[in-house]
């Protein structure tokens, strides 16, 4: 499997100031449970976005695929992405330094693959 990333962000720019339209909102929702199921799979690294909601506010992904045109679908096959809420590029990706939770313990190990 290879490490991907893919950065979103928003279509229409004051979306996070001014707030979602209804139907906006709707696809954020399935956005969000997209994003539970590949995680849920095993698939996703990782999820995040900025803190910020000016032009340059962005969400990334990080997650695993068999190949570049697998992260492709994957990435495209996002509601956010089909509805066109938001756009997104791809990266291929390496993860290096990750924190893992275990037991209530925190280790941080290098992905040495």
């Amino acid at each position: 499997m290879q490490e991907f990333l893919y950065k979103l962000q928003l279509v229409r720019g004051d979306m996070l100031r001014t707030g979602p339209t209804a139907a906006e909102q709707a696809v954020v929702a399935e956005h969000f449970a997209y994003l539970q199921g590949l995680h849920a799979q095993g698939t996703i690294i990782f999820v995040g976005r900025t803190l910020t909601t000016d032009d340059n506010t962005m969400g990334l992904a990080v997650f695993r695929a068999e190949s570049e045109d697998a992260a492709r679908r994957i990435m495209n096959e996002d509601p956010a992405v089909s509805q066109r809420v938001m756009t997104a590029t791809l990266y291929p990706f390496k993860v290096i330094l990750q924190e893992l939770k275990t037991d209530n313990r925190q280790l941080t190990t290098e992905n040495s693959q």
